[in-house]
């Protein structure tokens, strides 16, 4: 054995333990399932020996009392199997999806707490398939995979205990076309593995190819790329069908193949029991019997080989899950200082973050802004302007340097208490599927309609929703499409204000809109800027004009601070920027 493949066992069989033990909470399932297969496989042999007894003392004897007693246990005997099987495969089943429902509710749980970084990274589709297909895999492991296995391996050991202590020699002779059928088993076996991981392989990238062209039809029908696209689908759907057939070829082969090894057995056991007959060595109960202990054994044999790819494949897919499970990106959350109460005041020192170790992206800023304050901050595409109130969330951890909140390094801040104090509204609004006060309230049950209602009127949009069809209850369909972008700014104010943050972000938080959205948007980041902390990213004019002071920034430095008559005087880059903009005579952002 080569140690390629030693080390897929060892990997195998440690994941295999990954995944048992979450079954930790429902071991006494577990256990009952383990005692299901063992009576199960004890039971197995009895029919055939009470059938063998039958025939050779009741049948040849003409003791009718006696078969109809017989016939009566042989059925109850029946009724017992089918009940225990049952309640052998309900448990397995509920276990596994039990299982599952953890492992997927783990998974979800983990994606949730990563840190932004990763999700930059890592496709959506694939996050889909893991969450989804993956996990679905994982329970094939209980419902067909290793407690299926054990089950049938038990009932064939019994099956030809039974049949070796029946007759030895006869049992030698029916076993005999075994390795047949082991060969074919170790070749299918094979084959549907391979098609198995070309089909995972495949439906993975065909949840990521969809996903993120659903999410980007917009760009593909406005630059009229349909046909490229679909060509581009086209071909990795071939390859999920290719895959497919493979393993239906397979199938196909392997199965029919089965029956004519089973049919081969039949023939010999037919012809050596016919002869061992003619010379008194085997009684006609004991063909009947070993006809049906054949039967019996070679319907687990059959599915043994699918059941170990089924196992296989969901470890396979584990594999992938504990990919993610094992992902180290998960916020730092490493404080314990809780944020209820800060004011807000917010101080940079020398601060040096970058995405990727070769490019840095903010280069020793620093900069203090009072509590209640406003500052804007402009500067090219590029400079640096959103990464700094990134960091300031914590969607990001910086390289050096130090972020002071209220006089607290940002890092002894509880993540989730600071985040909860810091109200963000991005130019790019991300509405979910759901009412328009849903969508405000991110369906917090803590909070009333009437709050919902309240806060719309103090920024005054509160006409705009009530004019939309259903009002509040309005359905925004997936990422807001039935609402315009100046809309779904508006609700993203709302939402803001409902968290009362101390500190405000604005980043890029207008576009261009029709005037009667540009006067709403207006008055609600007015509203919303009043008393608290706030920094503006690239706003309009007018907005920028208001800033207590105003930072410029390129290449991730602060090249220019202060308020915008100062700046405007020292005819350095914010006054170039500001002219670009006057010259344009448009009410663009910086």
């Amino acid at each position: 054995m080569s140690a390629a493949t030693q080390k897929k066992k060892s990997i195998d069989l440690r994941l295999l333990g990954r995944i048992f033990a979450f079954t930790a909470p429902y071991r006494s399932t577990l256990y009952l399932a383990a005692v299901l297969a063992i009576v199960l496989a004890g039971l197995s042999p009895l029919r055939p020996w009470l059938i063998k007894l039958s025939v050779d003392k009741y049948v040849a004897g003409h003791m009718l009392e006696g078969l109809i007693r017989i016939s009566i246990i042989q059925f109850g005997l029946l009724l017992v199997e089918s009940l225990l099987r049952f309640w052998f495969t309900y448990r397995a089943n509920w276990l596994g999806q039990t299982v599952v429902n953890d492992m997927r509710n783990t998974v979800f749980k983990k994606i949730l707490h990563q840190n932004i970084g990763w999700y930059d990274r890592t496709p959506i589709g694939a996050l889909t398939t893991r969450t989804i297909n993956d996990i679905e895999a994982i329970n094939d492991i209980f419902s067909e995979g290793i407690i299926s296995i054990v089950a049938d391996i038990l009932t064939i050991i019994s099956i030809i205990t039974v049949m070796l202590l029946t007759d030895w020699r006869l049992t030698l002779v029916c076993l005999s076309t075994f390795p047949l059928l082991i060969l074919a088993t170790w070749w299918f076996k094979e084959e549907v593995n391979k098609s198995f991981q070309r089909v995972r392989n495949a439906v993975s990238a065909l949840n990521a190819f969809v996903q993120e062209h659903l999410t980007g039809m917009y760009i593909v029908q406005a630059f009229a790329a349909q046909d490229r696209e679909l060509g581009k689908f086209n071909n990795i759907n071939k390859e999920h069908r290719d895959a497919n057939i493979k393993g239906i070829f397979a199938y196909s082969v392997f199965f029919p193949l089965v029956e004519i090894i089973l049919a081969l057995a039949l023939g010999l056991l037919v012809w050596y029991g016919a002869s061992r007959i003619l010379h008194a060595g085997t009684t006609p109960g004991d063909i009947i019997a070993f006809v049906m202990y054949l039967n019996l054994l070679f319907r687990p044999l059959r599915m043994m080989a699918d059941k170990f790819n089924v196992l296989q494949m969901g470890i396979i897919a584990a594999d992938r899950v504990f990919t993610v499970l094992d992902s180290t990106e998960n916020l730092q959350d490493n404080g314990s200082l809780k944020a209820d109460d800060i004011k807000g005041e917010i101080q940079f020192k020398d601060v040096y973050f970058r995405y990727k170790p070769e490019t840095p992206v903010l280069r020793g800023v620093s900069f203090h802004l009072p509590a209640g304050r406003t500052m804007a901050v402009v500067g090219h595409t590029g400079a640096g302007k959103t990464s700094l109130i990134s960091i300031l969330s914590r969607l990001y951890e910086i390289e050096s340097g130090h972020i002071i909140i209220d006089g607290k390094d940002l890092k002894e801040y509880d993540i989730y208490s600071l985040r909860q104090r810091i109200g963000v509204v991005l130019q790019d609004v991300f509405l979910f599927s759901g009412s328009v006060a849903d969508n405000i309230t991110l369906r917090n049950p803590a909070i009333s309609r009437t709050q919902v209602e309240q806060a719309c009127q103090i920024l005054g949009i509160h006409d705009f929703i009530t004019r939309l069809p259903g009002g509040y209850d309005f359905q925004v369909m997936e990422r807001g499409s039935t609402l315009s972008q100046g809309q779904r700014q508006l609700l993203s104010f709302a939402r803001a204000l409902l968290a009362n943050p101390a500190i405000l972000i604005l980043d890029e938080a207008t576009s261009s809109v029709d005037s009667e959205t540009e006067q709403l948007i207006q008055k609600a980041i007015d509203t919303l800027i009043s008393g608290r902390t706030s920094i503006v990213i690239a706003h309009r004019l007018s907005t920028i004009r208001k800033a207590d002071e105003i930072i410029v920034m390129d290449k991730g430095t602060i090249i220019e601070r202060g308020n915008h008559d100062a700046l405007i005087a020292a005819q350095g880059e914010y006054h170039s920027l500001y002219t670009a903009v006057e010259k344009s005579k448009e009410k663009e952002v910086l």
